[in-house]
C-alpha cells in the first residue's frame, strides 16, 4: 500500500469559533518562514536595519516629552517624564503594530492564499511574532535606559517585582488583543475595502483615549463620571500595569486588568469567527 501519512483530509467547519491547535503546530515551520520573510522584508536595504525599532519609540517619546510635557504642561507620574512616556509608548507600539499589520492579512497574502492550502491563521500569527521581536528590542532599550539612570543616579525607581514577573502574561494579552482586533478588521475589509482606510485613523484615535501621553489619574480625576468608561478601554489597564511594574507609579488596579482580559477574550473570539467565515469565500470575493 502507498504511504498516505502525508495526506491531509480537509473537512468543512461548522459555525462558531474553530481553532485546530494541532494543525497550527504542524505548520510551525511555515509560521517561522513567514515571520522570517516579513522581518527580512521590513529591514532589507535599510541603513540602520533593526535599529529602526529603537528609533520609533525614542522619537515618539521625545515628541511627547516636548509637546505634552513642556508645551502643554501635563504633569506626569514617576521620576522622569521621558521614562513615563516611553513606558507607555513601547507597549502601545506593540499593540498598534499588531492591529495594523494583521488587519492587512488578506490583502498582503492574496496570491498566497489563492494558490495553496495551509491554516490561514499562520499568516497573522507570524505577523504578531515579528512585532514581538520589535517589542523585545524596544523593551530591552527601555530597560537599558532605566538601569543606566539608576546606576548613575539620574533618578530612583522602585519596580514592583511581583508585577514584573507577570509581564509575559500581559504581553500575551496585548498580542491576543491586537491579533483579534486585526483579523476582525481584515475579515471585514475583504467585503468592505474602504474600511482599510480607517485603520490608521482608528488606531491614532485609540491612542489618545488611552493613557499613553498622560496618566490615567489625570483624566479620571478631572472627569470622574467617565472613569469607568475610560478604564473599560482594554489598553488602559495594560499601560498602567507597565508603569506600575517598572516605574512603581500609576493607578494600577488588577480588577481592571482582569476586565481587560475578559474583553480581549471576546474580541479574540469575534475576530476568529469573522476570520473563519471569510477565509471560506475569500477567493470568490477578493
Amino acid at each position: 500500500m502507498p504511504d498516505e501519512n502525508w495526506s491531509v483530509d480537509i473537512k468543512p467547519r461548522g459555525r462558531g469559533v474553530h481553532i485546530d491547535f494541532k494543525e497550527l503546530w504542524r505548520y510551525r515551520d511555515l509560521i517561522y518562514l513567514l515571520a522570517r520573510r516579513t522581518f527580512v522584508a521590513v529591514y532589507k536595504q535599510t541603513v540602520l536595519g533593526p535599529a529602526w525599532a529603537i528609533l520609533q519609540p525614542l522619537l515618539t517619546t521625545g515628541i511627547f516629552t516636548v509637546v505634552f510635557g513642556m508645551l502643554v504642561g501635563i504633569k506626569t507620574e514617576g521620576p522622569s517624564a521621558f521614562l513615563f512616556y516611553m513606558c507607555g509608548s513601547v507597549p502601545w507600539n506593540f499593540f498598534a503594530r499588531c492591529l495594523e499589520k494583521t488587519s492587512q492579512t488578506f490583502r498582503d497574502n492574496e496570491r498566497l492564499f489563492g494558490k495553496v492550502y495551509f491554516p490561514r491563521l499562520c499568516a497573522p500569527i507570524a505577523t504578531v511574532l515579528v512585532t514581538l521581536i520589535n517589542f523585545a528590542i524596544q523593551g530591552a532599550f527601555f530597560l537599558l535606559i532605566l538601569s543606566g539612570g539608576q546606576l548613575f543616579g539620574a533618578f530612583t525607581v522602585t519596580p514592583a517585582w511581583t508585577l514584573v514577573a507577570l509581564t509575559p502574561l500581559v504581553v500575551l494579552l496585548m498580542g491576543c488583543l491586537g491579533l483579534g482586533a486585526g483579523i476582525a478588521v481584515s475579515a471585514l475589509t475583504v467585503r468592505y475595502k474602504d474600511l482599510s482606510l480607517l485603520v490608521s485613523f482608528g488606531v491614532s484615535l485609540w491612542m489618545y483615549i488611552s493613557p499613553v501621553a498622560y496618566p490615567a489619574s489625570a483624566l479620571s480625576d478631572k472627569y470622574p463620571a467617565l472613569r469607568t468608561l475610560f478604564m473599560l478601554n482594554p489598553m488602559t489597564p495594560v499601560i498602567e500595569f507597565f508603569r506600575a511594574a517598572f516605574l512603581g507609579t500609576g493607578s494600577f488596579d488588577p480588577i481592571w486588568l482582569l476586565a481587560s482580559a475578559g474583553m480581549t477574550a471576546v474580541i479574540f473570539a469575534v475576530g476568529l469567527m469573522l476570520f473563519g467565515r471569510v477565509e471560506k469565500t475569500f477567493a470568490d470575493v477578493i
